[in-house]
């Protein structure tokens, strides 16, 4: 009879604050649906670091009869001397930690490993790839002066530090995560301050039935939970907008079917999207119960 009486309220609470309910809902929606592709971003941004960006921060690449390049001669691969100058003078770089040298065998493996379902495949022969000494920093940050050191000497076709390359894309991946982390919690803030809004009102449209339960001998949480659950009702139902717009955004922009250049990269997967989701449906809970329980309280400790 009670759980009865407490679903009867809700439904009927939901229908008289229909208007507020929906635009709960939709307040909830948006600020989620920010809020998880926040939290996308930063799983891809970890997961970007930890394949590239802290590993091997400078590949040295080593010329071939066919490469050109300013340290190169003409139809002359880089020579045994050559190739132990450039090996002595990374080591006794004192930021260099460890060296790994990658041979045209090693290579040609590699690239047949990342490109082994796609029509690149064949493109390449082993004469075809480069020797190359891939470098590990004592301090990523201080790839320059190796790269200067090593970039001049004879032998040496090509230096490619990867920070150079990624750290625009981590600087515009981090912009965009905060500003949507950032929106998200402003959104998040304004469905809070909704929801107690809400519930204040409501609580003062009922303040004759509240006074008169009060008096028959009800609890306090016995009063707050239709109250409790017409705010946990609209909180999940944008919490579920928010996974669906989730899913469907994954579902359009993971690289499963894209080019390989893509694929050879790491990406985020269901895995990662579903732990977003489970984020957001806490999210939704938290900003639908504390609110509600604030606003009541204020009310029945009167």
């Amino acid at each position: 009879m009670r759980l009865g009486h407490i679903l009867s309220e809700t439904g009927s609470a939901l229908r008289r604050n229909s208007t507020m309910v929906v635009s709960i809902i939709v307040t909830m929606w948006v600020s989620l649906s920010l809020f998880g592709a926040g939290l996308l971003v930063a799983q891809q941004v970890d997961l970007l670091k930890g394949r590239w960006y802290d590993k091997v921060e400078i590949s040295v690449f080593l010329c071939t009869p066919d490469t050109v390049g300013d340290n190169c001669a003409a139809g002359q691969g880089v020579t045994d001397t050559q190739k132990a100058t450039i090996q002595q003078t990374l080591e006794s770089d004192p930021n260099v930690s460890r060296i790994y040298y990658e041979s045209k065998q090693e290579a040609y493996d590699a690239f047949l490993a990342d490109y082994r379902d796609g029509p690149l495949k064949d493109a390449l022969t082993v004469d075809q790839m480069q020797d190359s000494f891939r470098v590990k920093l004592v301090d990523p940050e201080q790839y320059r002066s190796v790269v200067a050191e090593v970039a001049g000497l004879p032998g040496v076709q090509n230096v490619q530090d990867l920070r150079e390359y990624f750290d625009p894309l981590f600087h515009w991946l981090g912009i965009a995560q905060w500003s949507a982390i950032g929106t998200s919690v402003l959104l998040l803030v304004a469905a809070a301050l909704q929801i107690g809004n809400t519930i204040r009102l409501a609580v003062f449209s009922r303040r004759r039935e509240i006074g008169i339960m009060r008096l028959v001998g009800a609890s306090n949480a016995y009063i707050t939970w239709p109250f409790l659950l017409e705010t946990l009702v609209a909180g999940l139902a944008g919490a579920g907008l928010a996974c669906a717009t989730l899913a469907a955004g994954a579902s359009a922009l993971l690289p499963g079917n894209s080019e390989v250049s893509m694929q050879t990269l790491p990406w985020i997967g269901w895995p990662e999207v579903g732990s977003a989701m489970l984020g957001l449906v806490i999210v939704a809970i938290l900003l639908s119960i504390v609110p509600t329980l604030i606003a009541t309280h204020r009310h029945l400790r009167t």
